[in-house]
């Protein structure tokens, strides 16, 4: 409250009596109004934007005779000179490329021209949204310079720029209205599906790189800016409508329609609302790749392999080596594999609708108490409240239907021409989501349990061996018998058992049996890993900013402070989080200023800003930034920007606390309080994670084994080593065991802390013979970059290098395949590096024509061989170009756009899979029709015209084609 009264005192102490007021219209050369124009002083800040009729009053304390500059996105910029009090003016603005005129207010909290802004910025208008071939204005941002999607589902697309990202792109931030748009449970932006409406934009922003010296921690490699139309200046109903179809060769032809309504009102120059609502409905595109992947390589294996664990196939995760277990007796336990069996799983297709639907609403109350003062006009409170829920697919560690979630804001802000100060909450609820692993290992366990599964197919596998069979022959029939009770013809001699001897029963449950549907149904609504798939979430973050800009107060500089502070609640309910017992809470804060001057006539700006933050678990980091623009000629067409800074991470509520079972290995939080949180108990088939051997039950003298989180950090082998030993030891014989433990590696895993990054930007923009241009490069080094890990931990042991087998059993627990494989989260010790630079330009051409054409280069490095266990998850082309031509009057009322990129193959990392993801060539076009009489465009589009289907994302559905119509109204 005291820093409030300060701010406040602050902005009331510069309060200037000397007012002049200046009306008029802004037009274009059709006599149309244009809203939304911006009116400013020239060389000063103050300002004002007209309304939906093109009108303004612009209250300045400039004494006369002074100027003023109109401008809008896509006209030219008209100066005009006010001489008398009270003077009324009526301005026409002509079309233009005026790209570098554009105010942007993102990259330094303040406007400011793009020419003038200090780092690479992108921007997409509301003639840009128009204009565009992609379904959504959201879909659209990958025609921007230095973004690259991310594509999970149809509905669920995450904007990588710069790199290390994967569809959880927690190093990048996106802000509507100035509300962060993350899972307060995940720490990740869920694209659009709780964003903005595309005719309720009123601009886009975005900053691909660092900001973590104005912003925060989470603006480590990007920003999204999304800002909404005014009531006061936007007011009427608007209303869209799509309808259209999606083909996918796995998925056919499927129809979806997307339709919205805005209602606006300014009740009097005091009071204002409005309303927005949204729906989407459609098919996804099926995810059907059943390559099997390891080590980042497809393995070539198919269904019939004994061993078969595919993409988007589930429930065979469930894995055992038969030999690791003497359930058949000491005679034919000789007689079995060296293999690792895996049971039947079932396709994604089986365990989803792949339907998309998203329904976005908000409202909002606009209050400006001295609407009619000189003074106080702009300063204005704001209370709004958004909510987003539906159906969509997100990939992480595994797949998962989000089903009927609801996420929802409320915010409350009260702002000014030179402060804002503004608080909000987030709240989620996961509704019916569910794992897609999960529901399917415990469909397989409803049916039959693992343990009975496995004797089964041993039991089968010995029989048919002993009969005659070859290995391959034996696994088939071995399968055969345990999933559909299916014995072997007579003729073969081999004479098997009674499945209901081995505790079978009814055949496996096949998808689209009401046994089936059944057990789906039971599972995805039941929470426990033991028995079912329900994801789980309430959680809840509280946030808060405020920023003053002293620039009326204190002439030689441009000063701004501010700060922010967050609270997580999380609340899984011990699904996800290991929250079972209680709320895990924790608190951030940051504290900023930022100091810009201009010098040489204004041709040459210096900014320098710092932030400290601090988290709960972490120690305080400083994040400075310098910065410098310089116009090399008198008229600003030629404009070179440089930039320092550094931006750190902090890691995030998963990277922290989460504790969730995915059925193969356990993701395990690093904070420290989270290692005693989390414990599971392994053994007698607890968690499908079968018995411990014979040999393990007699060193722990129990059946079964309880482990926690300090077992994983702390007494844990490098899965890779693990692989080494293992391959040694089954390939030898027993007596081999003293030298495979010799390949064994102690993980030794330091406990996650915040990663940090050195940006340096270079860049150019300006105009020469009418092309815009826009260059950037940037070189960036990573320390501390947060990753994750798997490690083996034995049951018994201790964890070291080169085991002593004589004295210590972890060798022969992980023999006896009496281990846990863990996901942990730490730092690597090694540093990265990434580089890159891209190159924008465009031009007016003959007859209203316009190209653009964008190219953009990105590479990192990282020293594979010094940390071996560590994935970068790059997960971005080296070479990306991107290109469009337009008319928005190509002839009387008619526009239309094609626009196409291409991206080089590139490889994918996540702890889902890794492989390769191929080149993809990507062309969208569409045509539009303006009717004026009904103050409406009539649009008709296309997606990937005439190209294969491409990937994003390994394990999302290949994209295909997407037709659409729409019909916008606007007032």
């Amino acid at each position: 409250m005291k820093l409030y009264l300060f701010i406040m005192s602050l902005f009331f102490c510069s309060i200037i009596n000397a007012q002049n007021i200046v009306t008029g219209s802004v037009t274009d050369s059709n006599k149309q109004p244009i809203p939304g124009a911006n009116i400013r002083v020239a060389g000063e800040s103050e300002g004002t934007t007209t309304d939906s009729d093109g009108n303004f009053k612009l209250n300045t304390a400039a004494k006369l005779p002074f100027s003023i500059e109109v401008s809008s996105v896509g006209y030219g910029v008209k100066k005009l000179k006010i001489t008398s009090e009270n003077q009324k003016v009526a301005i026409v603005l002509t079309d233009e490329e005026t790209k570098l005129d554009e105010i942007v207010v993102s990259a330094s909290r303040t406007p400011e021209r793009v020419r003038e802004s200090p780092v690479t910025i992108e921007r997409m208008t509301i003639k840009d949204i128009k204009k565009t071939a992609s379904p959504t204005f959201y879909d659209g941002l990958e025609n921007l310079k230095e973004v690259h999607m991310n594509t999970s589902s149809m509905s669920f697309k995450s904007i990588n720029t710069r790199g290390f990202a994967t569809v959880a792109n927690n190093r990048f931030l996106q802000l509507v209205d100035g509300m962060d748009n993350s899972s307060p449970l995940l720490n990740f932006v869920l694209g659009n599906l709780i964003g903005v409406s595309e005719i309720d934009v009123q601009n886009v922003e975005l900053l691909p790189g660092a900001s973590s010296a104005l912003y925060g921690a989470n603006a480590f490699n990007g920003i999204l800016f999304m800002n909404s139309k005014s009531p006061f200046t936007y007011q009427g109903v608007s209303a869209y409508v799509k309808y259209g179809s999606t083909s996918q060769n796995a998925a056919g032809t499927n129809e979806y329609y997307d339709y919205g309504v805005r209602v606006a009102k300014a009740f009097s120059p005091y009071l204002a609302a409005k309303a927005n609502f949204t729906f989407l409905k459609g098919t996804d595109w099926f995810s059907t790749n059943y390559n099997e992947y390891r080590n980042g390589l497809e393995t070539g294996n198919t269904r019939e392999f004994y061993g078969y664990d595919g993409l988007n196939v589930y429930g065979d995760e469930a894995a055992l080596n038969l030999k690791s277990r003497q359930a058949f007796g000491s005679a034919p336990y000789n007689i079995l594999p060296n293999d690792v069996i895996t049971r039947t799983g079932y396709n994604e297709t089986d365990l989803t609708e792949n339907k998309v639907r998203n329904a976005k609403v908000d409202f909002s109350i606009h209050f400006k108490p001295f609407a009619k003062s000189a003074n106080y006009s702009d300063i204005e409170l704001i209370a709004q409240s958004k909510f987003g829920f539906g159906n969509s697919i997100y990939q992480g560690a595994s797949r998962y239907n989000l089903n009927n979630f609801f996420i929802q804001q409320h915010k409350l802000e009260l702002k000014g021409k030179n402060f804002f100060i503004r608080g909000y909450t987030t709240t989620e609820d996961g509704g019916k989501s569910y794992d897609m692993t999960f529901t399917a290992l415990n469909i397989n366990r409803a049916w039959k349990s693992d343990q009975a599964w496995f004797q089964q197919y041993g039991a089968a596998y010995i029989l048919s061996t002993l009969a005659g069979q070859a290995p391959s022959g034996a696994h088939a029939i071995a399968r055969n018998f345990a999933d559909y009770n299916i014995t072997p013809d007579p003729s073969t001699g081999i004479n098997l058992p009674s499945v209901a001897a081995l505790g079978g029963g009814q055949p496996r449950f096949m998808p689209g049996t009401p046994e089936f549907k059944n057990a789906f149904n039971k599972v995805v609504s039941d929470p426990d890993v033991l028995t079912g798939s329900k994801l789980v979430d309430n959680s809840q973050i509280y946030h808060s900013d405020v920023n003053y800009n002293f620039k009326d107060i204190f002439k030689p500089a441009e000063i701004q402070v501010g700060g922010s502070y967050r609270l997580y609640d999380l609340n899984s309910h011990g699904r996800i989080y290991t929250d079972d017992l209680s709320h895990i809470t924790y608190n951030e804060y940051g504290i900023y200023t930022q100091v810009q001057k201009k010098l040489m006539e204004d041709r040459l700006k210096l900014t320098g800003s710092v932030r400290y933050d601090k988290s709960k678990n972490f120690d305080g980091n400083f994040s400075p930034r310098v910065s410098f623009v310089y116009a090399v000629d008198q008229q600003k067409n030629h404009n070179i920007r440089g930039s320092f800074q550094t931006g750190f991470r902090n890691p995030t509520t998963q990277d922290q606390y989460i504790g969730f079972d995915i059925g193969s290995r356990v993701l395990i939080g690093s904070a420290e309080d989270n290692l005693l949180r989390f414990n599971e108990v392994r053994g007698e088939n607890i968690n499908g994670s079968g018995l411990i051997s014979d040999y393990g039950v007699g060193v722990l003298g129990a059946t079964t084994k309880t482990l926690n989180g300090e077992d994983a950090y702390y007494n844990s082998f490098t899965e890779e080593s693990y692989l080494l030993f293992d391959s040694a030891y089954r390939s030898g014989p027993p007596s081999g065991l003293a030298n495979a433990a010799k390949l064994l590696v102690k993980a030794n895993v330091a406990l996650v802390k915040p990663e940090e990054v050195k940006a340096f930007d270079l860049g150019y923009r300006g105009t020469a013979k009418g092309f815009s241009w826009d260059v950037n490069g940037y070189y960036n080094i990573y320390n501390n970059f947060i990753g994750n890990y798997n490690v083996v931990t034995p049951y018994y042991g201790t964890a070291v290098t080169n085991p002593d087998t004589t004295t210590n059993t972890s060798a022969n627990a992980l023999a006896n395949r009496d281990s846990r494989v863990y996901q942990i989260y730490t730092n690597t010790d090694v540093e990265i590096t990434s580089l890159g630079f891209g190159v924008g330009v465009s031009k007016k051409i003959i007859k209203n024509f316009e190209l653009s054409a964008n190219y953009n280069y990105a590479e990192f490095s990282f020293d594979k061989e010094k940390d071996p266990s560590f994935e970068a998850s790059f997960n971005t082309p080296k070479h990306r170009v991107k290109a469009s031509i337009s008319n928005d009057n190509l002839f009387k009322n008619f526009g239309f756009n094609i626009s196409g990129r291409w991206n080089q193959e590139y490889l994918w990392e996540s702890t889902f899979a890794d492989g390769m993801i191929d080149a993809a060539t990507v062309l969208d076009a569409q045509i539009n029709y303006n009717i004026p009489s009904l103050k409406s465009i009539l649009k008709v589009g296309a997606t990937n015209i005439g190209s294969k289907e491409y990937y994003q994302v390994l394990g999302a559905g290949a994209i295909g084609q997407q037709y659409f119509v729409s019909l916008t109204i606007n007032p």
